[in-house]
């Protein structure tokens, strides 16, 4: 079992930044391909960025590419989105989660576990 507990979300007006971090307990960290989702109102939950076990390999949907940036600290258990040029369409649910595998993914049903989001808010 692992726990993930996200954190740094907000209110920010569009030009803005944000940084939200995952703290993740449990099982061994550094087993798992993890990633971040986000969902609004009325849509389905979509793939943000992920990054591999190590860290070396990133990958990002392409409305976020150029603006977000994902990281981990292993020696932490943490992962992070670095969040620039906020967008109101960026609004939405932000969820962090874990894969038990080797290979970067991006679909969501892959993933075995999940936190409970938090709250990003982008004004025009």
């Amino acid at each position: 079992q692992v726990q993930l507990v996200e954190s740094g979300g907000g209110l920010v007006q569009a030009g803005g930044s944000l940084r939200l971090s995952c703290a993740a307990s449990g099982r061994t960290f550094t087993n798992y391909v993890m990633g971040w989702f986000r969902q609004a109102p009325g849509k389905e939950r979509e793939f943000v960025a992920t990054i591999s076990r190590s860290g070396s390999n990133t990958f990002y949907t392409d409305s976020v590419k150029g603006r977000f940036t994902i990281s981990r600290d292993n020696a932490k258990n943490t992962i992070d989105l670095q969040m620039n040029n906020l967008k109101p369409e960026d609004t939405a649910v932000y969820r962090c989660a874990a894969h038990a595998g080797v290979f970067v993914i991006t679909a969501p049903n892959r993933f075995d576990y999940w936190g409970q989001g938090t709250q990003v808010t982008v004004s025009s």
